[in-house]
């Protein structure tokens, strides 16, 4: 293009080559309004380049202190732990997913078309969902005291809200078709769901739980602080004794277990689902 044609075509669409001056001054008006906003909380919080320094020069010590990694005396303490943290992940899991299901179904807007019922039963999927489950996990310590127990009833009850929402937002996408096919049979509205609506969203929900008991397995680590069982209360006990070296070891077998749960996981979905290439297995 010539010079002159390019005077012509910025004086037509000037907003091709240069934004209005007003657009540009809320766009910089929004980027100062955020350093200003990050600057307020690093000095509400004292988060100084002092501290932060001696912060990662701790650190460094007690990385040192992890080196290298020992099970001390209590191998049969932690190997019992570290299976009682497996163990409430999967039940609570496994209780919350078996929940989930039915919350799933009466949450979808295509399977209930009453839309308060599906509006209010949604929020209160989102009311569920907003406690974590450490919370629950203080309140179920206080309901039936420390142990395992007030654990699997944590990551149940956090779980079923969170579950149920992915589930019922799977269904919604169902392909309608093969619903409409079971419809037209004329099969009553459970046996549409069995054979409609079950068969595409099962490989979904299997998926979605085998990951859940995966991050639960994690999180488990956690709730044993607050006394719900499980391998975070060694891990409590031995940093408050300064063992850094046995808290670098259940640190390490978390790692392994999780990475054992991820690889089985994986294989029960190949197994049970089947792989994009090859199609499902029988």
């Amino acid at each position: 293009m010539t010079p002159e044609q390019v005077a012509l075509a910025r004086a037509r669409v000037p907003a091709a080559f240069a934004d209005p001056v007003s657009k540009r001054m809320v766009r910089w008006g929004i980027w100062i309004a955020l350093i200003l906003w990050i600057a307020a909380c690093c000095a509400w919080f004292d988060i100084t380049p002092a501290r932060i320094a001696s912060g990662l020069g701790n650190l460094g010590v007690i990385v040192g202190l992890m080196i290298p990694p020992s099970p001390g005396e209590h191998w049969d303490e932690i190997a019992k732990s570290l299976a009682e943290t497996v163990a409430m992940a999967f039940l609570g899991t496994f209780v919350a997913a078996i929940i989930a299901v039915p919350l799933g179904f009466l949450g979808a807007g295509n399977v209930v078309t009453n839309a308060l019922f599906h509006f209010s039963l949604r929020r209160v999927f989102d009311g569920f969902r907003g406690i974590d489950q450490l919370i629950w996990a203080l309140v179920f310590v206080r309901a039936v005291g420390l142990g395992p127990l007030a654990g699997v009833l944590a990551i149940t009850v956090a779980d079923i809200a969170v579950l149920a929402k992915l589930y019922a937002e799977a269904i919604e996408n169902a392909e309608r078709r093969q619903v409409e096919g079971v419809h037209a049979t004329g099969a009553k509205p459970s046996l549409v769901v069995r054979f409609g609506l079950l068969p595409q969203v099962f490989p979904v929900m299997l998926a979605q739980a085998l990951y859940f008991v995966e991050s639960n397995t994690r999180s488990a680590s956690v709730l044993g602080i607050v006394g719900a069982g499980g391998i975070g209360l060694s891990i409590a006990e031995r940093i408050r004794i300064r063992a850094w070296d046995e808290v670098a070891f259940i640190i390490i077998l978390l790692l392994i277990t999780v990475a054992i749960i991820d690889w089985l996981s994986a294989r029960v979905r190949v197994r049970l689902i089947g792989t994009r290439e090859g199609g499902a297995r029988q």
